[in-house]
């Protein structure tokens, strides 16, 4: 997949992220598209998001980035970091978009 977020952008992205708790967890049952759809619907509510790997999990962070990628394209990878995926995604609805108007205003 190709990056469409700079690094500047990923920098602030990060930042927001280390005050953030993992809202998803990853484990045996590996992905799924209800899985997956969970994950887009909210991150369209917060925009940015952690979903942590348990120890158990049969799937790794490359994995599980590809996948939601492939669910949803406009995801963006901002950090893998040990067993935990940063996820952030522009929403689409004006009242869910806190973080977007900032990171646009973060472009070069």
């Amino acid at each position: 997949m190709k990056d469409l977020l700079t690094g500047k952008q990923k920098r602030f992205l990060r930042s927001r992220a280390q005050t953030i708790k993992a809202i998803f967890q990853l484990g045996k049952n590996g992905l799924s598209d209800a899985f997956a759809q969970q994950v887009v619907d909210a991150l369209e509510r917060r925009e940015l998001l952690k979903i942590s790997l348990l120890q158990n999990s049969d799937v790794d962070l490359d994995e599980a980035a590809e996948f939601l990628q492939k669910f949803d394209p406009t995801i963006e990878v901002a950090q893998k970091i040990g067993r935990v995926l940063v996820l952030y995604r522009p929403a689409h609805k004006k009242e869910n978009r806190r973080l977007s108007p900032q990171v646009k205003a973060l472009v070069a």
